[in-house]
């Protein structure tokens, strides 16, 4: 395969899954801002700090709604806006419009324009529906893939882009809903806590899963062995991280060799193996999140230059 094609469609994987979790950390930040006695301001801050796209709104002493959802859904200034995504994923498609099917290709088409022409307040007016029209979307161009693209290098491509942004977004909102807005153990585990750490969990649509797992027991510590150490739940790192280097082994297998990028993938897999979350809560669950995200931007560069994009 072209280096250029792999870019286009491990970028597109990226830039669709960063729509997808964007729209989802919004509407946790909405859903949060809603409950009586929360302090708006704040809510908005973490949606602000955990996209990673507007770290300067985030330091703002007087932030507001319209700002952030402005800067995360419409703005096309911010490249890792909704819109900015889903026009950038539609872009790395048309260049490569042979590699994708009828499919993905109407799915990635449909509607593109809808949120180019819009203004910040009907975006603020509309934001839920828009925030599911995304996630809608989003999720019709994966149903297309994984229906309808043969599993060859394009589809290991696709699906690294995909897989790398996701375990990126999961730990930035974890860090953010237990460094920021948690700091201290000791406030852990309240009243405020139950709504802060389900919100995580409908943020990435585990709310179900984590109940047959862990019943009723809605704890801090539950929800982040969940989100970080449950190998079969599709958007926990440890299950990102081991899709990632099965698609690193079938890449390699294809074009027989192997480069930094598998062993650093390896070596995650491994420490998540051996992780267990009473001993990552004691040792710093933040300062483990914070690294797995440098690694997680390092095995990025290493895939890029691996194979030559």
């Amino acid at each position: 395969m072209l280096s250029r094609t792999a870019q286009n469609l491990f970028w597109m994987g990226r830039y669709i899954e960063r729509a997808d979790a964007t729209a989802r950390i919004i509407e946790m930040g909405h859903r949060m801002a809603m409950l009586p006695g929360s302090n708006e301001m704040e809510e908005w801050r973490s949606v602000a700090l955990a996209s990673g796209s507007a770290p300067d709104l985030a330091g703002e002493e007087d932030i507001t709604p319209a700002q952030v959802i402005h800067r995360l859904l419409i703005d096309a200034d911010n490249f890792s806006s909704i819109r900015s995504c889903l026009a950038s994923a539609r872009a790395n498609g048309r260049a490569i419009r042979t590699a994708l099917t009828q499919d993905m290709w109407e799915a990635l088409n449909d509607g593109w324009r809808q949120l180019g022409e819009m203004d910040p307040e009907t975006a603020r007016r509309s934001l839920l529906a828009l925030l599911e029209w995304t996630k809608n979307r989003t999720a019709a161009f994966r149903g297309a893939a994984e229906g309808s693209l043969l599993r060859n290098d394009g589809y290991f491509f696709l699906r690294l882009g995909g897989l790398i942004e996701r375990a990126d977004m999961t730990l930035r909102l974890l860090d953010v809903k237990y460094y920021v807005l948690l700091p201290e153990t000791d406030v852990v585990g309240g009243g405020r806590d139950y709504h802060q750490w389900t919100s995580v969990l409908r943020a990435t649509s585990a709310l179900r899963a984590y109940h047959h797992v862990y019943k009723g027991d809605y704890s801090p510590w539950g929800i982040a062995d969940f989100l970080i150490l449950n190998s079969i739940f599709p958007r926990s790192v440890s299950y990102c991280y081991r899709a990632i280097l099965r698609f690193l082994e079938d890449l390699a297998e294809l074009y027989g060799e192997r480069s930094a990028c598998h062993d650093t993938c390896a070596a995650m897999v491994a420490q998540l193996d051996e992780l267990e979350i009473e001993r990552l809560f004691q040792s710093g669950l933040h300062e483990f999140i914070d690294g797995a995200i440098v690694t997680t931007q390092r095995l990025s560069g290493e895939i890029s230059r691996a194979y030559h994009f």
